[in-house]
């Protein structure tokens, strides 16, 4: 019987999946930087899974194996950022297909989307995720081959419903394919709900330590679609270093107690701010108030995440001021660190954004709340 399979994912996560050299003895796995591998006397690879490092790079096994192992996935594939690991997903995709994707999401992909299909031969369509018939309206009989979501949806934590947007996919034949880097496998299992693809800005909560830019993509079965990703990954080069590779697998060793940590203080601070005279909104799946809130309770399981949003009474001036004056916060992009950040977010996304011009980004780290608190606090005063 495989052990592995019986433990809890917090055990194996802890142990790198009861990682042991066999060769050494040693707990922590290894850094293999070597780009070529050799090949014997009859000239057969000796190891016939490497031949170069733009296939694959046994540094990049456990990381993938374990993202494997936490998703309930079949397989994991490391790439060198989030946005290689999306663009090999669409660039799999053949001239002529429709994709369905939020009007809210990550702006960086969002804005990418729009502009690569206008010159793939691909057709892309943005629904609005306030309306609940809106995905299922979106969809194109006989050409809708890739449905996108995110949830919660970056910065406003709308939450989509992953098991009906997996019945709309089934319905069209298409790929389902969930950005769930806000709820790590610690929150949510989406392959479990029906999701193809799981996909992971790995620079984010994976890592968790603001030092590795990568992305992993987990699928619930090895089929022709994914060896096609496998090949856009190889042939266009979307691989991750060595050393990044290796941290990214070190960081998933504490990522359950991250994630419970920077959740359980996001709650307390959704909380304390939610009625305060400063702001016109608390944006958070954990407040009752948050419209996709019984969605999320439903298929998020130990906590709402680390990321929330505050509206700030005044506008775009008064929402930067606060951001200015934490002291505690970092002002700065990325999110999912062991730091807690705040971010005016319109100022990252510019004039095509439909971000509100008031709302800060949050990310809550694992200090302690109560400076956090008291930070926001006095930035808001």
């Amino acid at each position: 019987m495989d052990t592995k399979k019986t433990l809890a994912p917090e055990t194996n996560a802890a142990q790198a999946l009861h990682f042991i050299d066999s060769a050494t003895g040693a707990i922590v796995p290894p850094i293999q930087p070597s780009t070529t591998f050799a090949r014997g006397k009859d000239y057969a690879l000796i190891s016939p899974a490497h031949s170069y490092g733009r296939d694959h790079n046994p540094t990049y096994l456990p990381a993938e194996q374990l993202l494997a192992s936490l998703e309930g996935a079949e397989s994991a594939l490391l790439f060198s950022s989030g946005m290689a690991a999306a663009m090999a997903i669409v660039q799999s995709l053949q001239p002529g297909d429709h994709i369905v994707a939020p009007k809210v999401m990550y702006w960086g992909l969002r804005n990418w989307l729009v502009q690569f299909c206008a010159n793939w031969g691909l057709a892309v369509d943005l629904f609005d995720l306030a309306d609940a018939t809106a995905l299922s309206r979106a969809v194109k009989p006989g050409k809708t081959r890739l449905i996108w979501i995110e949830t919660p949806c970056n910065p406003t934590w709308d939450v989509v419903d992953i098991a009906a947007a997996a019945q709309v996919a089934r319905d069209a034949k298409a790929k389902l394919v969930v950005d769930s880097t806000i709820a790590t496998p610690v929150l949510t299992r989406p392959i479990e709900l029906g999701a193809d693809i799981v996909m992971h800005s790995a620079t984010k909560y994976l890592n968790g330590h603001g030092d590795v830019v990568a992305g992993v993509l987990a699928t619930a079965r090895n089929d022709s679609f994914w060896e096609r990703i496998a090949e856009v990954r190889s042939h266009g080069g979307a691989i991750a270093g060595s050393f990044e590779a290796w941290l990214l697998q070190r960081g998933m060793r504490t990522l359950f107690l991250r994630v419970r940590q920077s959740s359980a203080s996001a709650m307390t601070i959704a909380r304390h701010f939610e009625a305060h005279p400063k702001l016109a909104a608390v944006l958070y799946p954990g407040l009752k108030a948050h419209a996709g809130h019984d969605i999320a309770k439903r298929q998020m399981q130990g906590g709402f995440g680390g990321m929330l949003s505050l509206r700030v009474k005044g506008g775009e001036s008064a929402a930067r001021d606060v951001a200015t004056k934490c002291r505690v916060f970092i002002p700065a992009t990325s999110l999912g660190g062991v730091e807690s950040l705040i971010e005016h977010r319109y100022s990252i996304e510019g004039a095509s954004s439909p971000i509100p011009k008031d709302l800060l980004r949050l990310s809550i780290g694992i200090e302690h709340v109560d400076d956090l608190i008291a930070d926001l606090q006095q930035a808001l005063a």
